[in-house]
């Protein structure tokens, strides 16, 4: 594969990722141009935050098979070119509607890591594969690391609506860049017709949720999914309204969520498997999942909830072993659509996650009231995990 294709697809996984997270510490500030009741506020973050995934739930399939009937090219050059013009639009939107609007098409833009993965995996060797598959995480985990800094940064210094603009000028310029650099990867002989029933994005999740030797673990599964989608959908609230935090402190905090669950992951996790095994090392992440939520809740001051995240990114253990369990439960000739299943149930959980607790932020955040407690969402993303902890449990003794 040419280098400059290479490049290419690094740098549009790359730019996917930070539009996520570029955005994450400025929404609320977007969303109180239209209105400013706190409640408004929260609930529509949730909303924006559900219906992106939603968007990329449902557009992920039509995109790949779109890629499979006209090739790989056209649908990530339009697919660039579409995400850099709706970030102007967001960021100019006169209207809560447009916006919407807006979001709705990012969602649909954002699903381009499915083509760019195919595109990988059209001009991959035997030889190249791994390490080319590994430049697409790398370049997923280091814009979701850098995202919120970079988004806190620009919305500290040139208001909320400078991040759309940075967005919309990464996109647009590697749009550019791929029509002067990026080959098409799929020949017309190898190209097939659409066929509806293979799009349709919720066929996996009645697959995989379906009586099982491994359902309880899908269902530990979806619980620390659950659980662990309570950063994204309401650190910036939470820490804005309890610390009076900026845009700035808020997307400083979130890096440095990523990089300590990537450290763990990347580093800690297959040492600690590999001495202690999986299911240990499934417990141990389950329970700093269960503890970390908790202290988050409860914690009183804003410098508190950094020794905290340490304490918490030790729950990054919990994924790997659990995803190794789950794979030395299917056959081999299973592992792709059971990494496509679980894909989807870890979408349904970023579009319920949201609105879950940001309903419960509003709730629970009204000035004066008896049952006024902030913490109220991380407290049930700790009771979650107690229940991963208990569907756990009850697995051993199936199994033992």
């Amino acid at each position: 594969m040419k280098t400059a294709s290479r490049e290419f697809i690094f740098f549009t996984i790359l730019i996917d990722a930070l539009g996520i997270g570029l955005l994450i510490p400025v929404f609320p500030d977007v969303i109180r141009r239209f209105n400013a009741d706190p409640g408004f506020v929260h609930t529509y973050f949730g909303y924006f935050i559900s219906v992106y995934a939603l968007m990329q739930l449902v557009a992920s399939p039509v995109l790949g098979a779109l890629s499979d009937r006209y090739g790989r090219r056209p649908v990530l050059l339009i697919s660039l070119l579409g995400a850099g013009l709706d970030y102007v639009l967001m960021a100019w939107a006169p209207t809560l509607t447009l916006l919407f609007i807006g979001r709705v098409i990012s969602g649909l833009t954002g699903a381009s890591m499915t083509v760019a993965s195919a595109y990988m995996a059209d001009v991959s060797t035997d030889e190249n594969r791994s390490a080319n598959f590994g430049l697409i995480g790398g370049a997923w985990g280091l814009g979701f690391i850098l995202g919120p800094a970079l988004g806190g940064v620009l919305g500290g210094w040139g208001g909320p609506a400078m991040p759309f603009y940075v967005a919309a000028g990464m996109n647009l310029l590697n749009f550019a860049f791929g029509l002067l650099v990026l080959p098409e990867s799929l020949p017309q002989s190898q190209r097939r017709k659409m066929e509806w029933r293979r799009i349709n994005p919720f066929s996996s999740l009645f697959r995989i949720l379906k009586p099982s030797p491994i359902a309880i673990l899908v269902w530990i599964y979806f619980c620390l999914f659950m659980a662990g989608n309570s950063h994204p959908s309401i650190w910036t609230l939470f820490t804005e309204h309890k610390f009076k935090w900026t845009a700035f402190q808020v997307g400083i905090s979130l890096t440095c969520v990523g990089f300590c669950i990537a450290i763990v992951q990347a580093w800690l996790a297959g040492r600690v498997v590999k001495r202690i095994g999986e299911a240990r090392s499934l417990r141990i992440g389950i329970f700093f999942y269960i503890v970390g939520f908790f202290l988050f809740a409860v914690a009183p001051l804003g410098w508190m909830m950094y020794p905290i995240l340490v304490v918490y990114s030790i729950s990054g253990l919990a994924q790997p072993a659990l995803q190794s369990l789950i794979t030395h439960g299917t056959p081999s000739n299973e592992q792709g659509e059971l990494q496509g299943s679980l894909i989807s149930l870890g979408s349904l959980t970023s579009i319920l996650a949201p609105l879950l607790y940001t309903q419960l932020f509003t709730r629970f955040t009204v000035t004066g009231s008896a049952e006024y407690f902030p913490g109220m969402p991380y407290l049930v993303a700790s009771l979650i995990g107690v229940g991963a902890f208990v569907l756990l449990f009850s697995y051993r003794r199936r199994v033992m």
